[in-house]
């Protein structure tokens, strides 16, 4: 797939604010296939799947999606076809996402959690893992007692690249103890990020607050010397 904005996002700081989108911008920049569609059109389940799995068209695809906006297709399922649909760059990836989210409150704790898991199987390597730490933080501001962003976060780490930055995920996980019901499952995620970061009081501090004996490596990774 065709990156656009990788330099972008691989300069940016961990946790910096990335580029808004609008429709506009992104169709007006990546201008695709001709073709058009009636956006007034209604389409059953099994045809926007077909769409967002198969199309190469832009313009037929973000019909498509509107037309499944218009009928209140309010179930994560179908969307999901269209975020791995390999014709569409990270730029329009994201358009759709988070006009998903925002059209459907309810479903933008699981878009955000999926797209970071997306952006960080598919583009972890070349852009510092940056759009999954994206989405895992704005996963986070949708449900902050919800464990799963910090802990997925944690797992996006690559002690071999050293990315993302350690630093921006200590602090983001240390601002979830703060949120989350039950910090255990942190305190051994913030243990393993300072055993990376070569910070062994620090780890066997958030060790002993887990219930772990101290100096434990970090579990299926080597800790940093």
């Amino acid at each position: 797939m065709v990156c656009y904005v990788r330099d972008e996002f691989a300069a940016a700081p961990c946790g910096a604010p990335l580029p808004s989108l609008t429709p506009a911008t992104v169709v007006t920049q990546f201008p695709r296939g001709p073709g058009r569609i009636d956006p007034m059109r209604t389409y059953t389940l099994n045809e926007i799947r077909q769409c967002f799995s198969t199309s190469t068209d832009f313009n037929e695809i973000f019909d498509v999606f509107q037309s499944a906006l218009a009928q209140q297709v309010a179930d994560l399922d179908p969307y999901r076809f269209l975020f791995w649909n390999h014709s569409l760059t990270p730029d329009e990836v994201r358009l759709f996402g988070e006009k998903l989210a925002g059209e459907f409150p309810a479903l933008a704790f699981d878009v955000f959690l999926w797209l970071a898991g997306m952006f960080e199987a598919t583009y972890s390597s070349s852009d510092n893992h940056e759009l999954a730490v994206h989405y895992y933080r704005k996963a986070a501001t949708v449900k902050p007692t919800a464990v799963e962003p910090y802990l997925k976060v944690c797992e996006c780490y690559d002690p071999d690249l050293s990315i993302p930055p350690l630093g921006g995920l200590i602090d983001f996980v240390l601002k979830g103890l703060t949120r989350v019901s039950d910090p255990v499952p942190l305190y051994r995620c913030l243990a393993e990020l300072y055993a990376f970061a070569g910070d062994p009081k620090q780890s066997d501090y958030y060790r002993l607050k887990a219930g772990e004996r101290r100096g434990s490596a970090p579990e299926g990774k080597n800790a940093a010397e």
